[in-house]
């Protein structure tokens, strides 16, 4: 019988089924009969094949469960299996492709570069390609990210040698290890008249940051990047040290709007009457923020007024349009505050706190309109998809009308920008949104600009190098028929000369012809007005490369703040200069994706208003 005879399981019998069946000893010895097995659990007898079929349809059929519950031990088939996986090599294709995208990964991403040091990390790569060699982050950090830098450098090198014109951007920055960096972003129409920006370079500012040091910089980007004689304007913040720092390279100064925006907003919430206002207002929030019966009680009156249920805001000193937040949740909330703030339990608990009067209702009302054009304006200067510079004389204009006489925001606006009034006028009338020239007072200033126009096609001419006639001179045409046939003939036969317009014939066919052509909607791209008509005014397509490839604001070198603040963490502030550097230029000029976010053209529409538009 089975139970009586000794039960052997070789141990060089690795499939899971041996965990439920044994030889048996021939009676009386110690040989093994390897032509039967039997089954532990049952006591079976069966008969073995040298393999294991039989014996996995018994325990399927009789022990299911047995068969469940057993854990399956490696077989020598994946040993083998995994005998033959091979490391791919460093310099195959695919390895280099994979470790490409790891340092996309960390550029795009932002990641650190000891994330190829991750667990997680690599068990990721491990799945997904097992063969594959994870690099050390000293090889990322000195190859890998390096030559992908090279890469994309050359990319945007080649670009900007096409280009006809660049307009750069200038901003300063201080790293969390109170490094100082100074960004220079580069903004150029292309063949295809799309308005193309890159990251160019940040460097370390060594030294003081006087306006010497920093136009030593922009001059070694100039050249380093091979833009020399292609560069219109820069485009900075107000400083002092920016300002002279442009001074020095001869270079047309732009101020940045946004800046002046932002300043403006801080000027008007810095008066003693808005101040007043505002702390009335936070005070009240607060409340609020820190009492439930209160904020019950608000709860309660939203309901029965039908209001939204939203929380009241407080604003914070750093950001402006915080206050603009704060003061619009209040507006919205007003009759529910009040509402609670009659409440018998609510005014136990505050006996000193007043709404607001219908006189600060009002002033509140008109503080926020104000700071909400201000709001809208900046982001319609914080665009890189469309030609700001065009936007700021309209846009300027716009906001005077908006604002009382005696505002401080009026005021503070009213002065800027006079000495940059004729390239702001005719970077406006080079858009054909605004050609019209609908923000200036009267018709004699609309006739200087477009004079303007034409003295900047004169000028496109003598860069082309085209020649102007000069009546006195010999014809070309008739220097070359000059023959023995000519002599004989005489002037009967002699080729009749084309007589071409002179050079100011030419500047005011087109802008006559330009100022003929309606205006188009505030919500188009300009730029696609003009790649479809480039061929049919090639004086003034010249002009509009030249002047809407210049940002209103340095708005693109100040989000290179953000994205900076992510990489220079606490966790990695030691890293150096150079890897900064590529790290930024990477994280902005790898175009994977969708560009920046950009406002809406409806902004154009809720500043300037439905103008109907003048020839």
């Amino acid at each position: 019988m089975a139970s009586s005879c000794r039960k052997l399981t070789p141990s060089t019998f690795k499939s899971d089924v041996w965990a439920h069946f044994a030889f048996l000893s021939k009676s009386g010895t110690q040989e093994v009969d390897k032509s039967k097995v039997v089954c532990k659990l049952c006591q079976r007898e069966l008969k073995y094949c040298s393999n294991t079929t039989n014996l996995r349809n018994h325990l399927t059929r009789y022990h299911a469960d047995a068969l469940q519950k057993a854990q399956p031990v490696d077989s020598k088939q994946t040993q083998i299996d995994k005998s033959f996986i091979s490391k791919l090599p460093s310099s195959s294709a695919r390895a280099q492709k994979i470790t490409k995208s790891v340092a996309v990964f960390i550029c795009k991403d932002l990641r650190p570069y000891s994330v190829v040091e991750n667990k997680g990390f690599k068990n990721m790569l491990k799945i997904l390609e097992p063969r594959y060699a994870i690099p050390t982050r000293k090889y990322m950090t000195e190859v890998a990210v390096p030559s992908l830098y090279t890469e994309v450098k050359t990319d945007v090198l080649e670009s900007l040698k096409s280009a006809e014109r660049v307009a750069l951007t200038c901003d300063g920055w201080t790293s969390r290890a109170t490094d100082p960096y100074v960004t220079i972003t580069s903004h150029f129409i292309s063949d295809e008249w799309e308005l193309v920006s890159n990251v160019l370079q940040t460097r370390p500012l060594h030294g003081s940051h006087t306006g010497s040091n920093i136009a030593n910089l922009l001059t070694e980007a100039i050249n380093e990047w091979g833009i020399t004689g292609k560069v219109p304007a820069v485009v900075t913040d107000n400083a002092a040290n920016m300002l002279a720092a442009v001074g020095l390279t001869d270079l047309l100064h732009v101020g940045c709007f946004a800046h002046v925006l932002n300043l403006a907003s801080q000027a008007a919430l810095k008066t003693p009457a808005v101040t007043r206002l505002l702390g009335r207002v936070r005070r009240i929030s607060a409340f609020f923020h820190r009492s439930t019966l209160a904020c019950h009680a608000l709860k309660k009156n939203q309901k029965l007024l039908d209001l939204p249920q939203h929380k009241l805001l407080t604003d914070v000193s750093t950001r402006w349009n915080s206050a603009l937040d704060m003061l619009e949740r209040f507006l919205e909330q007003q009759p529910a505050v009040s509402a609670a703030l009659l409440a018998p339990e609510v005014r136990k608990q505050e006996k000193d706190l007043c709404s607001l009067t219908e006189a600060d209702i009002t002033a509140a009302e008109d503080i926020a309109q104000a700071l909400k054009s201000l709001k809208k304006a900046t982001l319609v200067m914080s665009q890189e998809s469309t030609p700001s510079l065009s936007v700021i004389a309209p846009l300027k204009e716009r906001l005077l009308e908006d604002m009382q006489p005696s505002s401080s925001i009026n005021i503070y606006i009213t002065f800027l920008y006079l000495g940059l009034k004729d390239e702001l006028s005719i970077a406006a009338a080079l858009d054909p949104r605004f050609k019209a020239l609908l923000f200036l007072s009267d018709d004699d200033e609309r006739e200087e600009q477009q004079s303007g126009l034409m003295d900047e096609d004169r000028e496109a001419i003598e860069q082309q190098g085209e020649p102007v006639d000069d009546p006195s001179g010999p014809s070309p045409k008739k220097a070359r028929d000059s023959c023995a046939l000519a002599d004989l003939f005489g002037s009967a036969y002699t080729t009749p000369v084309a007589v071409s317009r002179t050079t100011d014939t030419k500047a005011l066919d087109e802008v006559v012809r330009y100022k003929e052509v309606q205006p188009l909607p505030l919500s188009t791209n300009p730029l696609n007005w003009w790649r479809e008509h480039e061929g049919e005014y090639p004086l003034l397509s010249c002009q509009a490369k030249r002047y809407l490839c210049i940002p209103g604001s340095s708005v693109p070198a100040e989000r290179i703040f953000s994205t900076a603040g992510d990489i220079v963490t606490a966790q990695r502030s030691a890293l150096k200069p150079e890897h900064v550097d590529q790290l930024l230029f990477l994280n902005k000029n790898l175009h994977s994706g969708p560009a920046l976010h950009t406002p809406t053209a409806c902004c154009f529409q809720e500043h300037l208003g439905n103008q109907e538009p003048k020839l």
